[in-house]
């Protein structure tokens, strides 16, 4: 069988472990080839570092992409992670678009914000437009900002602990049409996890893990690759979404333990023999 392609839309930071250098080493772990389609080039990523270098990719996104269609390059998924502007988000949905066929896996995670907060990059019209993006996906994987954000209601009001969690990955399907894994889902206080609603199945269920208790940069992108690559290796949502919680956690575990730097993510590079069946 051939080894099935993966296109990833996302940002590079030279350090930082973020989206592509995430993105990258899992999926190849998981047994995909991952087809970099980069939005920008930074010397870092933006969260706790000043003076990063910005390349942006914009204009060559869509000549890239062209490039792909006349060698005829096919994609068994899709998976588009942060983006740089509002006209990025169109030429995502450009891309689902001319690549997509009848069993093109599309994942979106729809990066927008946290804690409460939007990304100070993050317009009106870009929330907006990713929530149009968002409704192109077969699966998407907010965490509980970006919900609020695709619900279109304040952050504060969203529903709280499991049935709330249950309530909002459900309105999130569009009537159960898309697969939802909300990130950032907690069902008791010493747990973390998601939440998942899989449009397969028409089934919601929780996938937690014991939480450790320090903050992490990355970790969203930790989860949506591992849960993209497992997804394309025919995994269930929630074995995908439980293979993703579990890998996260050991990894929360080993960074803790060297007390690193939030800023610098967590340290997963070591532990990869854990997807693949082997050891760390």
């Amino acid at each position: 069988m051939p080894t099935p392609r993966i296109a990833a839309i996302h940002d590079l930071s030279g350090f930082g472990r973020c989206s592509l250098t995430i993105a990258l080493p899992i999926l190849s772990a998981l047994g995909a080839q991952c087809c970099p389609l980069p939005t920008a080039f930074l010397s870092t990523h933006t969260g706790g570092f000043t003076g990063f270098t910005f390349l942006d990719m914009t204009d060559e996104m869509p000549r890239a992409a062209a490039h792909w269609k006349s060698l005829g390059l096919d994609f068994q998924a899709i998976y588009s992670g942060f983006l740089g502007s509002e006209r990025q988000i169109g030429i995502v949905e450009d891309f689902i678009r001319d690549f997509r066929q009848a069993d093109t896996l599309v994942v979106v995670d729809p990066v927008m914000g946290d804690h409460g907060q939007v990304y100070q990059t993050y317009t009106p019209a870009m929330c907006s437009g990713m929530a149009r993006l968002a409704e192109e996906a077969d699966v998407i994987t907010p965490n509980l900002t970006e919900a609020a954000l695709l619900l279109g209601v304040p952050y504060e009001t969203l529903p709280a602990g499991e049935d709330g969690c249950r309530e909002i990955v459900e309105r999130l399907s569009l009537n159960g049409r898309r697969s939802v894994a909300l990130t950032g889902a907690s069902t008791a206080p010493e747990l973390t996890g998601a939440m998942c609603f899989d449009a397969k199945t028409g089934r919601t269920e929780a996938v937690q893990t014991r939480r450790v208790p320090r903050e992490f940069h990355g970790t969203g992108d930790v989860f949506a690759s591992v849960l993209t690559g497992a997804l394309v290796k025919g995994a269930s949502l929630p074995d995908a979404a439980r293979q993703a919680v579990e890998f996260i956690r050991a990894c929360a575990e080993r960074t803790a333990a060297q007390d690193l730097p939030m800023r610098e993510g967590v340290d997963f590079e070591p532990l990869l023999g854990l997807l693949t069946g082997g050891r760390p």
